[in-house]
C-alpha cells in the first residue's frame, strides 16, 4: 500500500530548535519571570490579587482558606501548578521581604529563619490595604482585559495600581538569559520622588536622590558603599554592599557581647542559617575569640548575640565576621522590567531610576485619564435624569394626565419622548398640545416611568435641585482636570500624598561608606590531646580537661596523641600512606562526647586502618621504624614528611603487602642502638636483633628483608623493645619476650643465619 505524503510536513531541524527556544524564552521572560514595570507585578502575583478581588477578600472581610485562592488562581488564570502560586501567595505576605506586604497571612506563613509555611490547607489570608490601591477602579475600564488560558474568563493584563509598587516592594526574577532584582525603597521617599518628577519632568538622578537616597530594605541593615548609589542609580545596575548591624553590649564574667540587631536583606528569610555559621566559626575554632553564639530573637526584632572572651579586640573580630560570613554581603542591582509596547505585548529593558519613575507617571495619566472621563460620563448621564426629574416636577399633573390616558407604557414613553399624543385620552386641547411639546430624552423617560411618588415631596425636589449643581460643579471639574495636565497631576498628586500617610515609616537601612578593614588573626597556642577509639572516632580534648579525666576513661581510646591547636595530626596507615589534618580541623569536644569518625576529617578509605597517630611536632625529631606484611623494614627520618599536602606516600609497597607497623622512635635511641627489634609472624616464628642493625631509607623505598618467611606466613607484629623487657602484649595476650632469641654472630665475627624459634601464641 501506498504511503500518503500529503501530511507530511518537511522542517529544517535546526531552525526549528532555534525557533521554539526563543518562543519559550520570551513567554518565561514577558509571561512568568519579570514584572510589568506600570504596577511592578509578575503574572503570577497579579492573578492571584485578581483571584482574591473576585472572591471578596477586601481587608474589611475574614480571611479564606489559602487552598481556595489557589484553586481559584490556577483553576481560571494561571495552570502552572499550585506550589508556585503557593510560594507566591506566601512570599506577598512576607513582611520581613516587602516594605508594603500585598497579601495579609493568618497561620503560619514561615519566618525570617527560614521555616516554611504550613500547607495551603492550613492558612488563610486576604488582601492588604496595600493590594487595595492596585485593584480599584477595576469596573471602570481603566486597564486591558484579556481571554484567560482557556478563554473561559477575562484577567487584567496589567492592574491599575495607584503607588509605584515595583520600587516600593522591590522584586527578583530570573528569566531565560536575564535576571531582575529590583531592591526595595521607602514609601515615602518614593512617594516624594514621583511628585518631584511631576512638578519638575527635567529633573536630574541627582536631585531624585535627594529624595531617594538609596534602598531601604524591611530588614533594615547598612550600605556600606553610598558613594556607588549615584552610579548604581544612573546604569540601572551594580553592587551594593550590605552589614549587618551591630551593638556592644556588656556580658557575664567581665566578658562583652556583639548584638545583631539587623541582617542584610540577601538573607532575610534565612537569618538560622547565620546563626549557623556563626555557630559553626565557634565550634570550630576558626575565630577562637568568640566564646558562645546563641539566638534571642523575638516578636520584637533580631536579636544575635556573640559572646566574646575576654581582653580580646571586638573591631578586629567583627572584620573577621564581615569577610567570612554573610554578616556583609553583596546585592546585584538589575533595574530590569517589561516595558508595555503599543501591539499589547512587552519588550524587557533595563531602566534608571529616573526612566522608572517617568514609566509609573505616565501610567498614572492614562489611568487617571481614563478614571475621570468615566466620571464625566457617569455625571452626565446623571444630569440627564436629574433634569429630566426636575422638569416632571415642574409639569407633574400634565404627566399624570398622560399616564392616565394612555393604554400602555409604550404608548405614554412614546408621548414623553417624541410627543405622540395619538390615542392618547387628555382632559383638554390644551394639555394634548403641552404633551406634544415635551420631548424628554430616553433615559430622562425611563426615570420618570419609575419615578415614585414620593419624590414629590418639597425636600426631595429640593434635594434633585441640590444634586443638580453638584452635577453641574463635578462636570465642570472633571472636564478641567481632563484638558489642564496641571490640574491632572494635582489630583494625582493629592492622592499619592493620602497614601504616603497611610503606609509612611520611618527609614530602616543606614546608608554610608566604609572600607573593609583586614582581619587580623592572634594564633593562640593551646595544649591538646586528640583521642581516637577502636571504631576511628576522633575528637580534641584541651590538656585541663583531659587531666581531669578519670584513668577509666581514657582506657576506652586505642590511640592518644599530644599537640599544639597549631600543629597537625598525621595518621599512618596500613596502605603505606601519610594522612595530615589540621588541629583546627578536629572537633574540640568534652570528655563523655562521642567526636568525629578520621574518615570524614581526612581522605582515608574505609579499609583503611591507622597504625600511628602523631603529630607533625614530635614526627619532624623522630625517626620511623617500617615494617610490612612481606618482611620488609627500614627507618625514615621525619623530615621526610614535612609537607603542605593532605595526603602523601609514606613508604613504597609490593603488589600485595602492606604495613604492619610503623614505630616512632627517637635520633638518639636509634645511634644508641639500646633498643631491640622484634618480628611476630602468623604462623607462630619469631625474631629478635638489635635496631643499629635496621638500615635508614628514603621514605620512597622499599626497605631491606628483616625475616624469611615460610610459604604462606607473613609478619603480624613489629615493634621496637627494651632488651630487658621481659612480656610483650599482642592480640591481648602476653608473650615472653626473653624467649626471642636476637641475631648471634660467630666466633670470626661474620654474621651467621638467623636462629628462628616458634613460639605458642
Amino acid at each position: 500500500m501506498k504511503q500518503s505524503t500529503e501530511n507530511i510536513i518537511q522542517l529544517d531541524f535546526a531552525e526549528e530548535m532555534k525557533t521554539s527556544f526563543r518562543d519559550y524564552a520570551m513567554s518565561v521572560i514577558v509571561s512568568r519571570a519579570l514584572p510589568d514595570v506600570r504596577d511592578g507585578l509578575k503574572p503570577v502575583q497579579r492573578r492571584i490579587l485578581y483571584a482574591m478581588r473576585e472572591l471578596g477578600l477586601s481587608p474589611d472581610k475574614p480571611h479564606r482558606k489559602s487552598a481556595r485562592i489557589v484553586g481559584d488562581t490556577m483553576g481560571k488564570y494561571h495552570p502552572h501548578g499550585d506550589s508556585s502560586i503557593y510560594d507566591a501567595l506566601v512570599h506577598m505576605t512576607e513582611a520581613y521581604s516587602l516594605n508594603a506586604p500585598l497579601v495579609d497571612g493568618h497561620g503560619n506563613f514561615g519566618s525570617i529563619d527560614g521555616d516554611g509555611a504550613a500547607a495551603m490547607r492550613y492558612t488563610e489570608a486576604r488582601l492588604s490595604y496595600a493590594a487595595m490601591t492596585m485593584l480599584q477602579n477595576l469596573d471602570k475600564g481603566l486597564v486591558e482585559f484579556e481571554p484567560n488560558f482557556d478563554e473561559s474568563e477575562k484577567e487584567p493584563v496589567v492592574l491599575p495600581a495607584t503607588i509605584p509598587n515595583l520600587l516600593i516592594n522591590g522584586t527578583t526574577g530570573i528569566a531565560v538569559g536575564m535576571a531582575t532584582n529590583i531592591p526595595p525603597h521607602n514609601p515615602a521617599e518614593v512617594i516624594d520622588a514621583v511628585i518631584a518628577y511631576m512638578d519638575r519632568p527635567g529633573i536630574s538622578i541627582d536631585k531624585l536622590m535627594d529624595y531617594i537616597p538609596g534602598p531601604d530594605f524591611p530588614v533594615g541593615g547598612i550600605v556600606i558603599n553610598a558613594s556607588e548609589l549615584r552610579d548604581i542609580y544612573e546604569r540601572g545596575e551594580g553592587r551594593i554592599r550590605l552589614r549587618a548591624r551591630t551593638e556592644i553590649e556588656k556580658g557575664d564574667n567581665g566578658r562583652k557581647n556583639i548584638v545583631v540587631t539587623e541582617i542584610p536583606y540577601t538573607i532575610s528569610g534565612n537569618k538560622a542559617k547565620l546563626v549557623e555559621t556563626l555557630a559553626a566559626l565557634a565550634r570550630e575554632k576558626v575565630f577562637d575569640e568568640i566564646y558562645d553564639v546563641r539566638d534571642e530573637s523575638s516578636k520584637e526584632g533580631i536579636r544575635i548575640v556573640i559572646e566574646v572572651k575576654k581582653d580580646r579586640d571586638i573591631g578586629n573580630l567583627l572584620n573577621g565576621l564581615y569577610k567570612k560570613t554573610q554578616m556583609e554581603d553583596t546585592y546585584a542591582v538589575n533595574l530590569l522590567a517589561i516595558k508595555p509596547s503599543e501591539d499589547g505585548g512587552g519588550q524587557p529593558k533595563v531602566y534608571n531610576l529616573k526612566s522608572m519613575i517617568e514609566e509609573f507617571v505616565l501610567f498614572q495619566e492614562d489611568l487617571y485619564t481614563k478614571e475621570y472621563r468615566f466620571l464625566l460620563e457617569k455625571a452626565k448621564k446623571r444630569l440627564e435624569i436629574v433634569e429630566g426629574l426636575i422638569k416632571a416636577t415642574d409639569v407633574i399633573d400634565l404627566i399624570i394626565e398622560i399616564l392616565r390616558g394612555s393604554s400602555s407604557v409604550k404608548q405614554a414613553k412614546g408621548c414623553l419622548i417624541e410627543g405622540i399624543t395619538a390615542d392618547i385620552k387628555f382632559k383638554s386641547k390644551a394639555s394634548e398640545k403641552q404633551a406634544k411639546a415635551l420631548l424628554f430624552t430616553e433615559a430622562q423617560a425611563d426615570a420618570i416611568l419609575a419615578m415614585q411618588l414620593s419624590k414629590l415631596i418639597g425636600l426631595e425636589i429640593l434635594k434633585l435641585q441640590d444634586e443638580n449643581k453638584e452635577l453641574l460643579a463635578n462636570i465642570a471639574e472633571y472636564e478641567n482636570v481632563l484638558n489642564d495636565i496641571k490640574a491632572l497631576y494635582k489630583v494625582i498628586k493629592t492622592r499619592l500624598r493620602e497614601f504616603k500617610k497611610q503606609f509612611s515609616v520611618p527609614r530602616r537601612t543606614e546608608l554610608t561608606d566604609a572600607e573593609a578593614k583586614p582581619y587580623v588573626e592572634k594564633v593562640v597556642v593551646e595544649d591538646l590531646y586528640v583521642c581516637i577509639d577502636r571504631f576511628g572516632y576522633t575528637k580534641a580534648i584541651d590538656a585541663a580537661a583531659f587531666g581531669r579525666a578519670s584513668e577509666e576513661a581514657k582506657q576506652e581510646y586505642t590511640q592518644i596523641a599530644a599537640m599544639k591547636s597549631t600543629d597537625k595530626l598525621c595518621i599512618f596507615t596500613n596502605t603505606g600512606a601519610m594522612h595530615q589534618v589540621k588541629a583546627e580541623k578536629i572537633p574540640r569536644c568534652k570528655m563523655k562526647d562521642k567526636g568525629t569518625l578520621i574518615h570524614s576529617l581526612c581522605k582515608m578509605e574505609n579499609t583503611e586502618e591507622g597504625l600511628l597517630y602523631v603529630c607533625f611536632e614530635q614526627l619532624f625529631d623522630a625517626m620511623l621504624m617500617f615494617v610490612t606484611k612481606s618482611g620488609y623494614i627500614k627507618l625514615v627520618s621525619g623530615v621526610e614528611f614535612e609537607t603542605g599536602r593532605q595526603l602523601v606516600t609514606a613508604t613504597k609497597l609490593e603488589d600485595g603487602d602492606q604495613l604492619v607497623s610503623v614505630t616512632m622512635l627517637s635520633a638518639s635511641e636509634v645511634l644508641a642502638g639500646t633498643k631491640k627489634v622484634v618480628l611476630l609472624t602468623d604462623r607462630g616464628l619469631s625474631l629478635g636483633f638489635p635496631i643499629s642493625e635496621v638500615s635508614e631509607f628514603k621514605k620512597t623505598s622499599r626497605g631491606v628483608k628483616a625475616i624469611a618467611l615460610e610459604k604462606n606466613d607473613f609478619v603480624v607484629f613489629a615493634s621496637a623493645i627494651e632488651p630487658d623487657t621481659e612480656t610483650i602484649q599482642y592480640n591481648g595476650r602476653m608473650l615472653n619476650a626473653k624467649r626471642i632469641r636476637n641475631r648471634h654472630r660467630a666466633a670470626k665475627g661474620q654474621n651467621a643465619n638467623l636462629e628462628q624459634q616458634t613460639m605458642n601464641l
